[in-house]
């Protein structure tokens, strides 16, 4: 039975849930180049570029998830958590919380990276030069990003103990390496920019190419979402075979060959389910077999990222305890801090 205009689905538009999506992404996105003007700023004062003080913004610390991933192991292990970069931790606990809960919600509705994506991909249509790598090459692609997730899980997760990850947390290296990462993005290499010119070019041609085949931490995201409660279903009886969710899912998914698309690929957008024509043919089912509404992600998504958030500034959990003076005599020397 083809969708009627009822005011359930009225809410939930195909136009509708996209313009959300697209509306929460661009906020974040925006947000993000204003804490990373305003970090600009900081680090002027800090290395005496500038006379006026901004304060550092903690929101930078999200771009920080292998200094995440290793605060992350001392709070499991000691219970202490990381208060160098604590908004990094947050941030990243937030992610994997909500990977758990609501698919690579994360990915889908916050990262910047893959709101950039969705751009280049929108272009790449207009100019009808997106390509879809062949199945020989893309599975081979695919398995990039896990090795280099299983990489730093095993330098991390399985090599480092506690002595060692507290050496690194108190080196001179990890306090400023915030803006070590603003340095990379300023002043890269003749190496650091041809591959970053690389990646932008090859996104207009390969649909979200970082996001699916290289990027670690959607990778760690994509494996805890394969235990989510959530998961669109297809009703193979009611299919008409149409194929519009595949060709409006960003992640190039195979769903009318499924009946239930339970994939670390699946980034919990939703449009698959919205854009679907026939009622009730793809719905998004919980473990009780009923069909929840899709408006459930994205506001699970803000929701549980606001509550850490809060969470986090109540508790003292947000802020970094180190002193802007301390920062600012370490950016003084920030060119011969070697990594530990």
């Amino acid at each position: 039975m083809i969708k009627e205009s009822t005011p359930y689905i009225k809410l939930l538009h195909p136009k509708r849930i996209r313009s959300l999506r697209t509306l929460v992404q661009a906020g974040f996105f925006l947000f993000c180049l204003y804490a990373g003007y305003r970090f600009y700023l900081f680090y002027l004062w800090g290395t005496g570029q500038s006379d006026v003080y901004v304060p550092r913004p903690p929101s930078v610390e999200a771009f920080l998830p292998i200094g995440a991933l290793v605060g992350l192991k001392r709070f499991l292990l000691t219970g202490h958590f990381d208060m160098i970069h604590p908004a990094g931790l947050t941030i990243f606990m937030a992610a994997l919380v909500i990977g758990l809960l609501l698919r690579k919600g994360f990915c889908g509705w916050i990262c910047p990276v893959g709101f950039v994506s969705n751009l280049a991909e929108k272009a790449s249509k207009k100019l009808k030069i997106l390509w879809r790598p062949p199945i020989w090459l893309d599975i081979p692609l695919l398995s990039l990003k896990y090795l280099l997730l299983f990489f730093f899980l095993y330098l991390i997760a399985w090599k480092m103990n506690v002595e060692q990850i507290e050496s690194f947390q108190t080196s001179s290296y990890n306090l400023v390496v915030d803006a070590k990462m603003l340095l990379f993005f300023l002043a890269p290499s003749g190496l650091s920019a041809g591959i970053m010119i690389f990646l932008v070019l090859i996104s207009f041609v390969i649909r979200n190419f970082w996001c699916r085949y290289l990027c670690p931490y959607g990778a760690l995201l994509g494996l805890l979402a394969l235990v989510s409660p959530l998961q669109v279903k297809r009703d193979r009886e009611t299919c008409i075979d149409c194929k519009k969710c595949e060709k409006i899912c960003p992640a190039s998914i195979q769903i009318a060959d499924k009946s239930c698309v339970r994939t670390a690929e699946c980034i919990g957008c939703t449009e698959c389910v919205s854009v679907c024509p026939v009622d009730d043919c793809l719905t998004l089912s919980s473990p009780t077999h009923k069909q929840t509404p899709i408006i459930l992600i994205p506001a699970g998504v803000l929701g549980l990222f606001l509550l850490f958030y809060i969470v986090a500034l109540l508790t003292g959990h947000w802020y970094s305890e180190v002193p802007p003076e301390v920062m600012k005599q370490f950016y003084a020397i920030l060119g011969d801090l070697p990594h530990p």
